[in-house]
């Protein structure tokens, strides 16, 4: 026989994963199930009234609670064991097409919210948008920029859906330069079209902006680009691009002729991310800030720091650019 429960205000009367033997009709009270929505990741709360039944879906499918089920005040329940329940629906057809309604309703949320997440995961992908970009200078034959946009994206996402053509249009544009005569700096290489192709799928706005000022650095706009990365740092709205952004400020500077600021910028973005996914480039920007200001016993500590790194993603970027620089100082 289906047994009355009481709680008090505040009592929880099953938690998130408990297993789900019961159903429940709600008498007197009222009760809030709390769950997490899918979209958004935060809190849900729907309220329980008097009458309507709770616990369902979870107890006819023999998996773990679903949500969190709170007494917001004195509450009266009827605990039904699944066949209690089972019998008593079948016994009141008016029962189960409520049922049928709540369902109905619940799925097509889910279904709106499991849309929603796909589309925001085909427009949001900062990683399709920085390969995109890559292709787009590789194919305009802007070699330098392709560089530099497909080793920071086997940096980024090393694993990731194009990391091993990534790593074939890489070494293309290492070939291609190399045959050119192009150097191993972002100022050196060609100057871009006036206006690249906006990166695709679309981004978040904050990724859209670090991009921008990405293409603002291959275009030779480096006070520009500066005051945009500053302007992501400053609003701090996604740590991912705020770490970025802080390389790129450094990088800014040292394509301006401030070596000196270039270096104390690096040292702190260094001491606030020590495991930075740049740590290798930053390492050789402070090196070459060092050569610029006729210190090269302390750049040359830097490019030794950078080869006993270990060689990874970065051993055809970083690593091969201190080589590099080791020899023209021995030379």
């Amino acid at each position: 026989m289906p047994k009355p429960l009481q709680y008090r205000s505040g009592s929880l009367i099953y938690f998130q994963g408990d297993p789900a033997d019961k159903v429940f009709i709600l008498q007197g009270g009222m009760v809030n199930l709390v769950y997490q929505d899918i979209e958004t990741g935060q809190d849900v709360h729907d309220l329980v009234q008097p009458g309507e039944f709770f616990g369902v879906k979870s107890a006819l499918g023999r998996y773990p609670r679903e949500e969190n089920a709170v007494a917001l005040q004195d509450t009266t329940v009827m605990a039904f064991t699944v066949p209690e329940f089972e019998a008593l629906a079948m016994a009141n057809t008016r029962i189960v097409m409520k049922m049928l309604k709540v369902f109905s309703n619940q799925l097509r949320k889910i279904h709106k919210q499991v849309s929603s997440l796909m589309e925001k995961e085909d427009q949001q992908n900062p990683e399709a948008g920085l390969f995109s970009v890559g292709e787009y200078y590789l194919k305009t034959k802007n070699f330098g920029q392709a560089r530099y946009i497909f080793s920071r994206y086997l940096t980024y996402y090393p694993s990731g859906r194009n990391a091993a053509q990534a790593a074939n249009n890489l070494q293309q544009a290492e070939t291609a330069l190399a045959k050119s005569g192009g150097g191993v700096h972002r100022a050196e290489v060609e100057s871009p079209p006036a206006a690249a192709a906006p990166p695709k799928p679309e981004m978040t706005d904050t990724a859209k902006a670090y991009y921008d000022a990405v293409s603002l650095i291959s275009q030779q706009k480096y006070q520009q680009a500066f005051l945009a990365f500053k302007k992501i740092v400053d609003a701090n709205a996604d740590p991912e691009y705020v770490a970025k952004s802080s390389f790129e400020i450094g990088a800014c500077l040292f394509l301006l002729n401030k070596y000196d600021d270039s270096i104390k910028h690096f040292t702190m973005m260094i001491t606030k991310f020590p495991k930075h996914p740049d740590l290798a480039d930053a390492l050789f920007y402070m090196g070459q800030s060092y050569e610029k200001n006729n210190r090269k016993d302390q750049a040359e500590t830097f490019y030794k720091k950078i080869l006993s790194m270990p060689a990874g993603n970065d051993e055809n970027g970083a690593q091969l650019k201190a080589k590099r620089a080791l020899k023209a100082l021995e030379g």
